[in-house]
C-alpha cells in the first residue's frame, strides 16, 4: 500500500501525461495486457483509458488491470485511470 502523500505526487505527475494504453470495443485482450504489462516496466506511472459502455463494465476492467498487473490505483477520473507499479530493476 501506497502512502497517501506518494500517491498525490504520483496524481501529481500523472496530470500531464496523456494516456498510453486505450481499452475499445473488444475489451481486455492479452495483446492490452501485454502492452500495458510493456508501459509498466517503461514509465511506472501508466495512464490508460478505458472506454467502456457501463460503469460496471468499466469498473470491473480497472479491478481487473490493477489485480492483473499487481499495480496500484493512483487516480481514476470517469474513464481515464493512473496505475503505478515499482520496476524492480
Amino acid at each position: 500500500m501506497l502512502s497517501r502523500p506518494f500517491l498525490k505526487t504520483l496524481a501529481t505527475k500523472a496530470h500531464s501525461l496523456r494516456p498510453i494504453v486505450i481499452i475499445g470495443g473488444k475489451g481486455l485482450t492479452e495483446k492490452v495486457h501485454h502492452e500495458i504489462h510493456a508501459a509498466l516496466l517503461a514509465h511506472e506511472l501508466v495512464k490508460i483509458r478505458v472506454n467502456a459502455t457501463t460503469r460496471e463494465e468499466r469498473q470491473a476492467m480497472i479491478d481487473e488491470i490493477v489485480s492483473q498487473h499487481e499495480s496500484a490505483l493512483v487516480q481514476q477520473i470517469g474513464h481515464i485511470l493512473v496505475i503505478y507499479r515499482k520496476n524492480t530493476d
